[in-house]
């Protein structure tokens, strides 16, 4: 009797695996969970300072270390204007739930820009910092995610 038991309960199993698997995968297509959107959102939040105050205040307000970057780069003020307004838009949309996604996705394009020139006209100097910001735009693109299907659908709705 007690075989019996014990294959039953081992029948079970493989049963209970999948009834966790599936639920797992609701989860997943529902959204994060609690901590990981507190955390997700605090680095929305970090980052979205980061673009506005550190990066894109010198270039909006023509700062002279901003200035003399861009001269080097050779487009002159109206880029360092372009990439700063850039920073700024994506530093307000960062924080805010529908365009977080699509925010993260579009400040990584700048961050490969930002690599490229960092190799190109500086030597390589800084070249690491646009990575570690793009990786984490990388996570907050990939948790905020969905964000961006129904940015699609709002903007769809709208249409017809």
């Amino acid at each position: 009797m007690s075989t019996g038991t014990s294959s039953t309960s081992a029948a079970s199993l493989p049963s209970a695996s999948a009834a966790s698997a599936a639920s797992v995968g609701t989860a997943a297509a529902a959204g994060p969970d609690g901590r990981t959107h507190l955390a997700v959102r605090t680095l929305q939040i970090v980052l979205a300072l980061f673009f506005a105050v550190a990066s894109a205040a010198p270039k909006l307000v023509g700062h002279s270390s901003a200035a003399e970057s861009f001269d080097r780069i050779g487009y002159g003020d109206w880029y360092m204007y372009l990439v700063g307004g850039l920073e700024l838009a994506g530093a307000v949309a960062l924080v805010i739930p529908i365009l977080s996604g699509i925010s993260a996705l579009a400040l990584m394009g700048l961050m490969i820009g930002a690599f490229v020139t960092q190799l190109t006209v500086f030597d390589g100097k800084n070249a690491l910092t646009p990575v570690i910001f793009f990786a984490l735009l990388a996570v907050v693109a990939v948790v905020r995610r969905r964000h961006n299907a129904e940015l699609v659908a709002f903007v769809r709705r709208d249409r017809l």
